[in-house]
């Protein structure tokens, strides 16, 4: 692990972002916050493993390096989507499609 700026923040081998002491990524905080519009209180009311200044150091990471966060979000979305064409459906899968 590599110590950034961000008294709670580190980053792993990869150099992803994680939240110190935890194994929660930053994107993964972020994530809820941008889906559901949840504040910092209700994202520890979500996450009570989180201290709010963890979760203030997340966000403020996230803010400080949004573009570069925001494209691996993206990179990780279209990775979901590459992946859900090669899989083939399960066959209860297909018995409920073909339910309507």
């Amino acid at each position: 692990m590599m110590k950034t700026q961000y008294e709670h923040i580190l980053l792993d081998a990869a150099q992803v972002p994680i939240i110190a002491g935890t194994t929660t990524k930053v994107i993964e905080l972020v994530l809820d916050h941008l889906a559901y519009g949840w504040s910092p209180e209700e994202l520890h009311f979500q996450h009570p493993y989180l201290t709010m200044g963890q979760i203030y150091s997340a966000l403020a990471y996230y803010w400080d390096h949004k573009a570069e966060l925001d494209q691996d979000m993206e990179r990780r979305l279209q990775f979901i989507d590459q992946t859900r064409k090669i899989i083939t459906a399960t066959p209860l899968e297909r018995r409920l499609k073909a339910r309507g």
